[in-house]
């Protein structure tokens, strides 16, 4: 079993900045993909973010230019991984969260943290 855990949500005025952490931790060895989804309500939740093992990031477009997704770092037995969110939009409001992929379609979700962006 692997347990995902977000941190780093919270409040943030438009063009301002939030980073987002996630830590995997348990039967980790295998996990080769951590990504970040958003979901607001009423929507599907939606891939924002990826990084691969071997580094290989990828962006939806809503956020490309403007999200920076960390490579996957191992530290106190913990998978890191981390998303700095700049120039934040009012439509970057959701809860995000926090997926960890293991080979055999094994995926293991954190239970989310809310960002607002608000004046």
């Amino acid at each position: 079993q692997v347990q995902v855990v977000e941190s780093g949500g919270g409040l943030a005025q438009p063009g301002g900045s939030l980073r987002l952490s996630c830590a995997a931790s348990g039967d980790i060895d295998y996990i080769y993909f951590m990504g970040w989804y958003r979901q607001t309500a009423g929507y599907q939740r939606e891939l924002i973010a990826s990084i691969t093992t071997d580094g290989n990031a990828d962006y939806a477009n809503s956020v490309k230019g403007r999200f920076i997704i960390s490579t996957i770092s191992r530290d106190n037995g913990k998978n890191m991984m981390h998303l700095q969110m700049n120039d934040l939009k009012p439509e970057d409001t959701a809860v995000y969260y926090c997926n960890a992929n293991r080979p055999f379609g094994r995926e293991y979700w954190g239970q989310g943290t809310q960002v607002t962006v608000s004046s």
